[in-house]
């Protein structure tokens, strides 16, 4: 019996067409394949000219290209990624300085991969990971001011730097505001008001904005005449609202209660204006409540909220731009920039009530 050979199968035809490359967009443009790498990388972009780059980015769009970002890896040695680690995500202070650290590393050619830390993660685990995954740097805002973890990056041998904190030693370039001039123009404005009995809810002693804030309050409020009686200092857990609400019960249940209240940030002092609802008590007529940062929304509160407002898109962008000399410098001198605050006075201050 003969049997039928076996159908031969077609041929299907393909509706796609090949993944454009450098050499596809070199050709159409007329231009050396490495003048096209040059053109679509933010980082080298200013090595062609605008009206030769313009032409190639036309091109490389309308082709549909992609950068094959595994591929640069490995001819640069470099992930095009920057880890950033955040104390607590959910706090309203850190987007801006985020959104600033942001916009400064993506004109570079860069994506940041932001961690929250929360209150029960592992700095050191977290950063391990994000070295495995190939990071070209780190930007902190989670670090104590003795922490381990700063000898554990500077072994690392990766670019570091901090944002919104300093460390003890001063081993790591840093960007952060000016704490002790935040806490002067605070005790300042509220001794211009007439108040001789003001107390802070400090923030932890463990983090340097809580040692520095508390630091500059009590020398301002010496400074300015204040009596030790008329200086009070609670210390709040963490910054959360809820240990500001208890840091300053602690303060209204004393025998002689201040008549006004700095806060080291504006979460603890939103806190006070709890701890004063329970109390029975009301702002500013009772007692004036200042907070430190100036976060997004403070000004919508009842009342508006009197602050210290540091830069912190600004220092968002000074610590990328820190960042980025250190991985085209490691060896560069460590720098530590600090800006300038400034006091906004809104309606949650006024004079002393009258006992």
């Amino acid at each position: 019996m003969k049997r039928n050979p076996l159908p031969s199968p077609r041929k299907r035809a393909t509706n796609f067409s090949a993944r454009p490359t450098i050499k596809d967009i070199a050709e159409r443009c007329g231009v050396h394949p490495s003048t096209v790498s040059r053109a679509l990388s933010p980082a080298m972009r200013h090595l062609v000219a605008d009206d030769v780059a313009q032409r190639v980015q036309r091109i490389a769009n309308a082709l549909g290209y992609r950068l094959n970002t595994a591929a640069q890896g490995l001819r640069t040695g470099r992930s095009g990624l920057i880890g950033v680690l955040a104390p607590d995500i959910a706090d309203p202070g850190f987007p801006p300085i985020l959104s600033g650290i942001a916009e400064q590393l993506e004109a570079a050619g860069y994506a940041t991969i932001v961690v929250d830390v929360g209150a029960n993660g592992s700095q050191q685990e977290l950063i391990d990971r994000l070295i495995a995954r190939g990071v070209d740097g780190l930007v902190l805002a989670t670090v104590g001011l003795r922490d381990g973890i700063v000898k554990h990056c500077l072994d690392a041998a990766l670019p570091v730097v901090l944002v919104n904190r300093v460390d003890a030693g001063a081993r790591l370039p840093s960007a952060a505001s000016d704490d002790e001039t935040g806490m002067r123009l605070a005790v300042d404005h509220l001794v211009g008001l007439g108040h001789r009995r003001i107390a802070h809810v400090a923030g932890p002693a463990n983090v340097s904005t809580g040692a520095r804030r508390r630091a500059g309050f009590e020398a301002s409020a010496k400074q300015l005449g204040l009596t030790a009686d008329g200086i009070m200092v609670e210390t709040a857990a963490a910054y959360t609202r809820e240990a500001g609400r208890a840091a300053a019960l602690r303060l209204l249940d004393r025998k002689a209660r201040p008549s006004a209240v700095v806060a080291a940030n504006d979460l603890l002092a939103l806190g006070v204006y709890d701890a004063l609802a329970a109390r029975g008590l009301k702002c500013p007529q009772d007692i004036s409540v200042v907070g430190h940062n100036d976060m997004p929304f403070v000004d919508m509160v009842s009342p508006p909220l009197t602050t210290v407002r540091i830069a912190q898109c600004q220092m968002g962008e000074a610590a990328a731009r820190l960042l980025l000399d250190r991985i085209a410098s490691p060896a560069a001198k460590r720098e530590h920039v600090v800006l300038a605050p400034s006091l906004i006075v809104r309606g949650s201050t006024s004079g002393p009530a009258q006992r």
